[in-house]
């Protein structure tokens, strides 16, 4: 027994001609509003407050930003201007003369190398522990 597979499921139908259900829908929306706009307020008013109404309608409806809708990318700022962030940072040393090993103000060869040299400390693990809750919350 055979079955068919359906091809192109990524694609949505064109129901209303050449428009999706959603564009329409986004375009009838859009109309909606600046015909509502036009019945109620001056045509140079309208005029002002309709075009940025008509960008944003057809932005959702036909705008796509790497392959995604406009309407996911715009939610996804929304997400990410609202949630909580966390910001770390290291401290760097004050910026001035740093005296060597032997008075200078270069520092020598060992100093340096100790300086770039993670630090060993006793509670390792809790530190990774740590820094992944972090990168989870984060992501969150």
């Amino acid at each position: 027994m055979q079955h068919q597979v359906p091809q192109f499921i990524d694609i949505e139908d064109k129901i209303f001609g050449p428009l999706t259900a959603k564009q329409f829908f986004y375009i009838l929306g859009g109309a909606a509003i600046l015909f509502i706009m036009y019945v109620y307020l001056q045509l140079w008013l309208v005029i002002i407050l309709g075009a940025p109404v008509a960008a944003f309608a057809g932005s959702l409806a036909f705008l796509k930003i790497n392959g995604q809708p406009f309407i996911k990318i715009l939610g996804s700022a929304i997400d990410y201007a609202s949630s909580a962030r966390l910001y770390l940072w290291k401290k760097s040393p004050p910026r001035g003369k740093t005296l060597g090993v032997f008075g200078d103000s270069t520092p020598s060869v060992e100093e340096r190398e100790r300086a770039t040299t993670p630090k060993l400390t006793q509670s390792k693990l809790q530190d990774l522990s740590w820094s992944l809750d972090i990168q989870k919350n984060i992501k969150r």
